[in-house]
C-alpha cells in the first residue's frame, strides 16, 4: 500500500475524529449546595447523565446501561474523601457519583498500619522458605493466619463496594489510588473519566504449588466485576502509577507480585463494554474468567473491548476463559522487555479480533502476540504489526502462532460481533486511539 495515501487516511480520520455518542437524558437540575460546596459544571452533568450508545458492544445487549442517569437531584454526589465515596457508591438506588480530584482509599497509611500483631514478613518468609516448608503444600499455621488477618484489614480499608445503577465519573482529574472498585453480583454500571492506580496489596500470598516454581500471589484490582451484568468502563486510565512491579524484590526466587489485574471479569459476568481506556505500565491486565472449569462462566463473559490502547502491559489483553469476547481497533504497544503476549485463548474461549494495530520491539515476535491456554478458536483478522519503526505489515496472527507453536488454534472464533458502532481501518488506529483514550477526552 502507497504510504502517502495511507498517512492521508490517517490524517483524515484523525480530524473527523470525536468519541462515539452516548446516549444524553434531558440537562439535570442544578446539584443542591447540601451536597457539594462547589457544584460540578453543567459539562460534568451531562457527561455523568449519559448512557452507553445503542449498538456500541456487549454492554449495550439485553437492558442496555444507563447506570444512575436517571438519578434524582438527592443522589447526586460530589466526593472527595474515601468516606464519601464509600458512602455515595454503596446500594442499588439510582446515583451519580462525581470523584473530585485525588481520593487515597489508604488515606495515606502504610503497609504497617494493616498489619496484624502476630504477622511479620521476615518471619513469615523464614517459616515458608521452601527449603524449610517444601513445595508439596500451601503455608498454614499461625503465621499463614496472621497474614489473612493483615491481608483482611486491609480490604476493609481499601475495598469501594458499588451497588447496582451507579454511574461513576471523574471530574477536575478525579483519581483513586491505592484500592479497587469492586462490582459484585450487580447491574447497570458505569465508571468513565476516571484515573484508577496502584492497587498493591500489602500482603500476598504464597503458594508454592502455583506453577514448576510457585508463585505470589496478590488480592486486588484496580476495578473488580464479579457476577456483575450491563457495565461500561469508558475513557478511564489504568495503571500501578509509580510503584511498578519490577521495581518488587525477589522471594523464594519468585517476584514478589503486589499487583493483581487491572479489569477483572469473573464469576458469570456478563454483557461488558471496555472502550477508549487507557491501559498502561501494568502486568496481569484483563482476565475474562477465573477457572477452567465449566460453571456459571457458560454462556456469560461477553465482553466487547475497543479503542482501548495496551501501552508496555506485559499479558492479558486479555486472557479469556468461555467468553465470547470482540477486540477490534485497539492499539497495542509492546516494547518492554517483560512482555510476554497480549491475546490469551482459554478453556471454550470465542475471541474475535479484528483491526487490531500492533507496535512491537525487535524481540517480540508476531507470533508471541497470542498465546495458548487450552483453548482453541480465534479470529484475527485485518492486524497490523509495526516493529521498531518501520512501516506496518498485514500479518496473520493465528498462522504466525501455527508455524511457531503447538498445538494449532483454529482461525474461527465461531461467531460474528454485530454491535459496534464504528470500526476504523486499522492504518488508522494509532492516530484515532491515541487522541481519544483514557481522561480528560469526554471531560476537562
Amino acid at each position: 500500500m502507497p504510504l502517502a495515501p495511507v498517512a492521508g487516511i490517517a490524517a483524515a480520520l484523525l480530524f473527523a475524529f470525536a468519541p462515539p455518542a452516548a446516549t444524553p437524558a434531558a440537562q439535570p437540575a442544578p446539584l443542591p449546595a447540601s451536597l457539594s460546596s462547589a457544584a460540578p459544571s453543567p459539562a460534568a452533568l451531562q457527561v455523568a447523565r449519559q448512557g452507553l450508545a445503542a449498538g456500541d458492544g456487549w454492554a449495550s445487549a439485553g437492558a442496555g446501561t444507563t447506570g444512575g442517569s436517571a438519578a434524582d437531584d438527592a443522589n447526586v454526589f460530589v466526593v472527595r474523601t474515601r468516606d464519601e465515596l464509600v458512602a455515595a457508591v454503596a446500594g442499588n438506588t439510582p446515583k451519580i457519583v462525581l470523584v473530585q480530584g485525588r481520593i487515597d482509599l489508604r488515606e495515606g497509611l502504610g503497609c504497617d498500619a494493616f498489619a496484624d500483631p502476630k504477622y511479620s514478613l521476615e518471619a513469615f518468609l523464614a517459616a515458608y522458605d521452601p527449603a524449610v516448608w517444601g513445595r508439596a503444600a500451601k503455608p498454614s499455621g499461625p503465621l499463614e493466619d496472621a497474614r489473612v488477618r493483615s491481608a483482611r484489614n486491609q480490604g476493609d480499608q481499601v475495598r469501594v463496594v458499588v451497588g447496582s445503577n451507579t454511574t461513576i465519573v471523574g471530574v477536575n482529574g478525579g483519581r483513586v489510588e491505592h484500592g479497587s472498585l469492586v462490582l459484585t453480583n450487580v447491574s447497570n454500571v458505569i465508571v468513565r473519566n476516571l484515573e484508577v492506580t496502584d492497587a498493591a496489596d500489602c500482603f500476598p500470598a504464597w503458594d508454592p504449588t502455583d506453577g514448576s516454581a510457585g508463585n505470589w500471589n496478590s488480592l486486588y484490582d484496580l476495578v473488580s466485576l464479579s457476577g456483575a451484568t450491563n457495565v461500561w468502563l469508558d475513557h478511564n486510565t489504568f495503571s500501578d502509577g509509580n510503584n511498578h512491579d519490577a521495581d518488587q524484590p525477589v522471594y523464594f526466587g519468585r517476584p514478589y507480585q503486589v499487583h493483581d489485574g487491572a479489569t477483572d471479569f469473573i464469576r458469570g459476568s456478563d454483557l461488558i463494554t471496555v472502550s477508549w481506556n487507557d491501559y498502561y505500565d501494568h502486568d496481569k491486565t484483563m482476565l475474562i474468567g477465573s477457572t477452567d472449569t465449566p460453571g456459571v462462566d457458560v454462556g456469560k463473559l461477553r465482553v466487547t473491548v475497543h479503542h482501548n490502547r495496551f501501552g508496555n502491559v506485559i499479558q492479558r489483553a486479555p486472557r479469556v476463559r468461555f467468553g465470547q469476547v470482540d477486540v477490534y481497533n485497539n492499539l497495542y504497544v509492546a516494547t518492554d522487555e517483560e512482555y510476554i503476549y497480549s491475546l490469551g485463548v482459554g478453556v471454550e474461549s470465542s475471541i474475535y479480533a479484528e483491526n487490531n494495530y500492533f507496535r512491537l520491539s525487535a524481540d517480540v515476535p508476531a507470533s508471541d502476540v497470542i498465546a495458548y491456554w487450552k483453548g482453541t478458536r480465534i479470529t484475527a483478522i485485518g492486524s497490523l504489526v509495526q516493529v521498531s519503526g518501520r512501516a506496518p505489515r498485514p500479518v496473520d496472527l493465528v498462522a504466525a502462532y501455527n508455524a511457531a507453536h503447538d498445538p494449532d488454534l483454529t482461525p474461527d472464533a465461531g461467531w460474528t460481533p454485530t454491535l459496534r458502532t464504528q470500526v476504523h481501518p486499522t492504518v488508522a488506529v494509532p492516530a484515532v486511539v491515541s487522541a481519544g483514550t483514557g481522561i480528560r477526552r469526554v471531560l476537562r
